[in-house]
């Protein structure tokens, strides 16, 4: 590894988008011969010797099927798809109102409707295709400085190397100093809630349907995990998290049960629980002349229609179809010509995306009785009317945008 490369085009950020980029980037590597870096701060175990364990307390991402698609065209899905837990029913429903929507993946002639994975086995399989090509790895290695240049970004790295990039695209998530040290700003509006994550065990078989309730103190979702194990999402107003964060395991299942039912039996255990605060934020600026961003840095969308990963992966996708069509045009990887084409790709999906998961918490989050008698008659009409409800079911599973 040289002190100092030129390279077309540079990941900042190794995890789940950016691992996902550089594997959709595969064909270009070996048929254009484009030469890609990738820079992770984390140390990740080599992926080809350490046996895999599935953890009870692993954290997990829902993916849609159009997702899953996109990783098969990636040659990943097949290992993938070894530890997945296919959803095939989706359960809506409002605690205290008898209006529900059914969704099923029969209805809709796919397989699945998505399916919950480990993040751990997605980073895993995605890291071992990684392995396979000819990428410049930088891990664990951080970016401290990063200077636009005529043709690019110049990017100097924590393991004393430094990259020329014709392009550079940001997918360190939404906790990186990177877009504050180019000026790039960020719209947030809190929920003034908190997402409790932990999975849990049932007594009864989940038969791979994933439940979303709305209950008064905001959603609980639960999504299939392989055998009688599902990941639980429990959306608290901010401060009442703490109380249910310090409570026994007992004493936490029965409240569990409590405000979700006994749509599948009684709860019997609970992994270690984790909370997390809900803001939605996006980044002023998707793109710069040899900038791009991605993922959590770009925008970071409440769990409640579990849309985040999957608008990401879209994200992933159209923005190698701009570099294709850039290098089809003899155009400059990071020119604004290129990265104008991958905004106007992506601008659409993304504001839909996030107006319908921002509407479904606000509509939810509002104690009205006369508003929760037309949540419940919309719920119902939904459930009754086929059409509209394969439509948004569709959209959400990425097969249609």
């Amino acid at each position: 590894m040289t002190a100092g490369s030129q390279v077309d085009i540079a990941i900042v950020g190794g995890g789940l988008v950016g691992a996902s980029l550089a594997c959709a980037l595969a064909p270009l590597i070996r048929q254009r011969g484009l030469s890609v870096a990738v820079i992770e701060a984390a140390a990740i175990p080599d992926p080809n010797v350490t046996s895999w364990q599935p953890s009870f307390d692993a954290r997990s991402s829902a993916i849609a099927q159009g997702s899953a698609e996109r990783f098969r065209a990636m040659g990943v899905w097949q290992s993938m798809a070894e530890q997945a837990a296919a959803i095939l029913r989706i359960h809506v429903s409002e605690k205290g109102r008898l209006g529900v929507t059914r969704l099923t993946a029969a209805e809709l002639d796919q397989p699945a409707l998505g399916y919950v994975l480990p993040n751990a086995w997605m980073g895993r399989v995605l890291h071992r295709r990684l392995a396979e090509l000819p990428l410049e790895w930088h891990c664990p290695a951080s970016v401290e400085a990063i200077v636009p240049e005529a043709q690019g970004y110049r990017l100097t790295l924590s393991d004393g190397c430094t990259l020329q990039a014709g392009l550079t695209v940001l997918a360190d998530g939404g906790r990186s100093g990177l877009k504050e040290q180019l000026g790039i700003g960020s719209d947030s509006a809190s929920y003034d809630q908190v997402a409790l994550i932990a999975n849990v065990e049932t007594s009864h078989p989940h038969d791979g349907v994933a439940f979303e309730r709305f209950t008064r103190e905001g959603p609980i979702a639960l999504l299939p995990l392989p055998g009688q194990q599902m990941a639980l999402i429990w959306t608290h107003p901010v401060g009442r998290e703490k109380a249910r964060m310090a409570l026994s395991d007992g004493d936490f299942l029965a409240e569990l049960q409590q405000a979700f039912g006994d749509r599948i039996g009684r709860f019997r255990r609970v992994g270690s629980r984790h909370a997390y605060p809900l803001t939605l934020v996006t980044a002023r600026e998707a793109i710069r002349p040899g900038l791009a961003v991605l993922g959590n840095a770009a925008h970071s969308l409440h769990p409640v229609a579990g849309q985040g990963f999957n608008l990401a992966l879209r994200g992933v996708t159209d923005l190698v179809a701009a570099l294709e069509q850039s290098l089809a045009n003899g155009d400059p990887l990071g020119s604004m010509l290129t990265l104008r084409d991958f905004e106007a790709r992506r601008i659409v999906d993304r504001h839909q995306v996030i107006r319908f998961s921002d509407g479904l918490v606000r509509l939810f989050g509002i104690d009205s009785g006369l508003l929760s008698h037309a949540r419940a008659a919309g719920l119902v009409g939904l459930n009754l009317f086929g059409p509209l409800r394969r439509g948004l079911a569709r959209r959400a599973m990425g097969l249609e945008r």
